[in-house]
C-alpha cells in the first residue's frame, strides 16, 4: 500500500505545506540539493536519484505562496515492519524556521497508521531535529551490521 496523502491531507507549518503528492516533487530539485550541498549524496547520479524516488515514498515541503519546493524527505518502507528515512534536506533559505522537524514529524505520523516496529535513520548532524519527533540513538548498536558503504 502506498497511500500518497497525509492522514488529513497536506500539513501547514507557517509559510509552508507538506504533502506527500508524489506529483508535486521536484526532482531535478531535490537531485540538485543532495548532489551538491548534502555530505551523504554529494555526486549522486540523477538517475540514480530519480530511481531512489520512483521507488520510495517522498514528502516534499512546499512555499504557500510560490509553491516552490524547500524541503524534501524520503522514506524506503515494507508499510508493514520497518522504514528508513532518507535524504532529509531542508533549502538554506528555508532553514531555522522549524521546517525540517515539521517535515520529520509528517514522515513520523503518516506512518503512524500503519504500525511499523522500527523507522532508522542515520545523520552526522542534526541529532536534535530527530531528537524532538521522538527519534533516540540505538540501545543496542552492536547488534547491527551493514554491507557496502558506512
Amino acid at each position: 500500500m502506498t497511500d500518497s496523502s497525509l492522514p488529513e491531507g497536506p500539513v501547514l507549518h507557517g509559510a509552508y505545506e507538506i504533502s506527500s503528492d508524489p506529483a508535486r516533487i521536484d526532482a531535478a530539485r531535490v537531485h540538485h540539493w543532495l548532489s551538491t550541498d548534502s555530505y551523504w549524496a554529494h555526486g549522486r547520479p540523477r538517475e540514480k536519484q530519480d530511481r531512489a524516488i520512483a521507488g520510495s515514498l517522498n514528502l516534499g515541503a512546499y512555499h504557500r505562496e510560490t509553491g516552490e519546493m524547500s524541503a524534501y524527505a524520503r522514506v524506503i518502507t515494507d508499510y508493514a515492519t520497518f522504514a528508513w528515512l532518507c535524504d532529509v534536506y531542508v533549502d538554506r533559505p528555508a532553514r531555522g524556521t522549524g521546517l525540517g522537524t515539521a517535515l520529520v514529524t509528517a514522515v513520523r505520523d503518516h506512518l503512524g497508521p500503519y504500525g511499523l516496529s522500527r523507522i532508522m535513520l542515520a545523520t552526522a548532524d542534526a541529532h536534535g531535529v530527530y531528537e524532538k519527533v521522538g527519534f533516540a540513538p540505538l540501545r543496542n548498536p552492536d547488534m547491527w551490521m551493514a554491507l557496502g558503504r558506512q
